[in-house]
């Protein structure tokens, strides 16, 4: 009887996607920002009434008005929740907020896959502008850029960015299989020392950025730092609605 024949050779090894690579849903939001951003090249006019009807204006939820004074009628009501996050004031305040996504949003987006990525920045970017509604409900002033949305899916991220083998771990350059370890549950992860340093951390910036009224991006305006919190606080405590990866006993901290 022949014998089996037995190659020496291992079995090619899948690509190891590095850490550093963009995944195609974050490559595809940043591009959306910039190209929405070009209307500020058209014309002032054009640019001031993007803003008036694509951005979250909370006068516009104002009850005692008997005729709203803003364009967009009853759907800006609807679509602004969500479109002002996608507006930028200039190029600073578009870059700033894209620095903080890139490595935040680009683990979330490999772990979500593009369509669950869209609709839990949607859905924090709500959230953000209800935070916003609430404290400020009869501001005239439109709020405007992807700051709630960034801060979602930084309180999403920090949700298993600090498991063995995740990708502030720095210990694999796969970048697929660090975004893809299983998260701690909620309760586990407020206790990790590393993940209450940085809720402090992030908080206390905000707070900062909220009392000394300091601008980002677009000098004269004031942070919308309470729209910020409402978007992390989404991202944190949404993340398991949107989460495909199972949950597993070895969720460990580091």
């Amino acid at each position: 009887m022949q014998a089996p024949f037995e190659s020496n050779t291992a079995p090619p090894q899948p690509p190891r996607e590095p850490i550093l690579t963009l995944p195609a849903a974050v490559t595809g939001y940043v591009a959306l920002l910039a190209v929405i951003h070009l209307r500020t090249l058209v014309s002032p006019d054009f640019e001031y009434w993007t803003i008036e009807v694509f951005g979250f204006i909370p006068m516009r939820y104002d009850q005692t008005l008997l005729d709203s004074p803003f364009p967009g009628g009853t759907g800006a009501k609807l679509w602004t929740f969500v479109s002002y996050s996608l507006l930028h004031a200039n190029l600073s305040h578009l870059l700033f907020n894209v620095l903080w996504l890139l490595p935040f949003g680009s683990a979330l987006a490999r772990r979500f896959g593009a369509a669950r990525f869209f609709v839990f920045m949607a859905v924090t970017g709500a959230a953000g502008a209800f935070a916003h509604l609430l404290t400020h409900p009869h501001e005239i002033a439109p709020m405007i850029g992807a700051s709630a949305s960034v801060s979602g899916a930084m309180a999403a991220a920090i949700r298993f960015a600090f498991v063995r083998g995740s990708f502030l771990s720095l210990r694999r350059g796969d970048a697929d299989a660090a975004a893809r370890v299983p998260a701690q549950p909620l309760m586990r992860a407020l206790r990790d020392p590393r993940v209450l340093a940085f809720l402090g951390i992030w908080f206390g910036i905000n707070i900062i950025f909220g009392i000394g009224s300091i601008a980002i991006g677009n000098e004269g305006a004031s942070v919308a730092w309470q729209a910020h919190i409402g978007g992390f606080f989404a991202g944190l405590l949404l993340f398991s609605l949107f989460d495909p990866v199972p949950r597993t006993p070895e969720s460990v901290p580091l």
